[in-house]
Parts: C-alpha cells; structure tokens; sequence
C-alpha cells in the first residue's frame, strides 16, 4: 500500500485539527457541526482517536463560553511545554529562533500562501494549513518532522488530563507515528519569564490570544481570486 493510499484525502481533516486547536470563539464554536462531518467523513483518523475527538467538540460546544476560553489561555498561552509556536519547543528564546521563522515564512511563500499581519509562521494551526495544501507524501513528510515535537506537547497535555490532547495525537496519527509518552524537562511559565506590569493581570501580551480577540486562520492563496482566509 502506498503513502498517498494510506494517508488519503487528509487536507480537510488537516484543516478542522487546525481550527481545534485555535482559539475557541463563538465563530469556532458555530462550525463545530462542519469540522466533525469532515473529520468523519474523510476518515484519515483512526475510528478510537475521532471517539476522543467527538468528546472534545462536545465539550467545545456545550461548555460556558467564558470557561471554555478561559482554559484555552491558560493551557496553550501561560506555559511554554503546551505552547503552541513549535519553535518554542526548538530554539525557545535563542538567537536561532529568528532565522528559523523566516525560513518557515519563506516556505510559505514559496507556496503561493502568505500569513496575516502579527501571526507567526511557527504557530500551529498555520502550519497545519500549510501542510493541508500540500501532496499526501509531502504533507506526511512534514508531519513526521515534527513527531518528536508533537509527542512532547502531546504529553504535557496529557499531564494536564486536557481534550486537547486527541488532537495532538490525530497529528502524530496523520504523520504515521505513535502517541506516547515522554519525558519532560521542568519547564518556567511564560507568564513569569515574560513579565508585565501588574495592571495587565494575567498572561503576558506577547502570548496569541485573548478571551476578546479572533485569530482567524491566517494563511491565504496568493492570488486575485482570493478574498479572506480559506475556508
């Protein structure tokens, strides 16, 4: 059996991963019904790991709007083992970092997709949107580059006994690699190494969302047809 008919029409799938792990607004919340038919019918996701999945969307749509997104922030945006920029997990705050983003960017454009303004090419669900344009066997590829850095997060989720950790493992499922455990190295909250004044109160700014801002998913074909992010 061949890479492309093991790993069959995964870009839809890609995308729904990618809009899960996004911030969860009431726009996410209203296209949960859309991202499940997808995830079902494309079927590029083992039948136990969509079961996890389900109980996430589940949580998603029927929690309160204020805890559900408080959690978000708190999970992904105030820690560094469960953040979401993947060249967080590889260079953290080195001099390495910067060049690696314009690397990644390059890429994109390359592709013929360009980010919004402020959005980082590292951020995850724009590299799932990027790789959900790309051939089955590249898009597979690309995935299992970033395994290792998958099954961390992976795990750090697990720890924190969160849903978001079905999604995670979808990915490492998508790049034909296994969910497991690994250890982890004590990490330092971002909210204590990027301090702010007290009158902020909570998670630096620098992290990607808050509780009243949208982050739409930002990658777009560069062409005149185009008009907003794709659907």
């Amino acid at each position: 059996m061949t890479i492309s008919e093991k790993f069959p029409n995964a870009a839809l799938s890609l995308r729904a991963l990618a809009r899960l792990l996004s911030y969860p607004d009431a726009e996410l919340r209203s296209h949960l019904s859309a991202m499940r038919d997808a995830l079902h019918t494309e079927r590029a996701i083992t039948v136990g790991r969509l079961a996890e999945l389900d109980v996430l969307m589940d949580t998603l749509s029927s929690g309160d709007p204020l805890d559900t997104e408080a959690i978000y922030v708190q999970l992904f945006d105030c820690g560094r083992a469960t953040s979401l920029h993947l060249f967080e997990h590889v260079h953290g705050d080195s001099r390495d970092r910067g060049p690696a983003m314009i690397d990644l960017a390059q890429t994109y454009d390359k592709a013929g997709l360009y980010l919004a303004p402020g959005e980082l090419p590292d951020y995850l669900p724009v590299v799932l949107e990027f790789v959900s344009t790309q051939p089955p066997r590249e898009a597979r590829a690309f995935l299992s580059e970033m395994a290792h850095i998958f099954n961390a997060i992976f795990s750090a989720l697990q720890q924190r006994q969160s849903a978001y950790a079905s999604v995670i493992g979808a990915l490492l499922e998508l790049a034909g690699e296994k969910a497991q455990a690994v250890n982890l190295a004590p990490e330092e909250p971002l909210d204590e190494s990027w301090v702010e004044p007290v009158v902020f109160d909570g998670c630096s700014s620098k992290g990607r969302a808050t509780p009243d801002r949208a982050l739409p998913i930002p990658l777009i074909r560069r062409d005149k047809s185009a008009q907003g992010a794709p659907q």
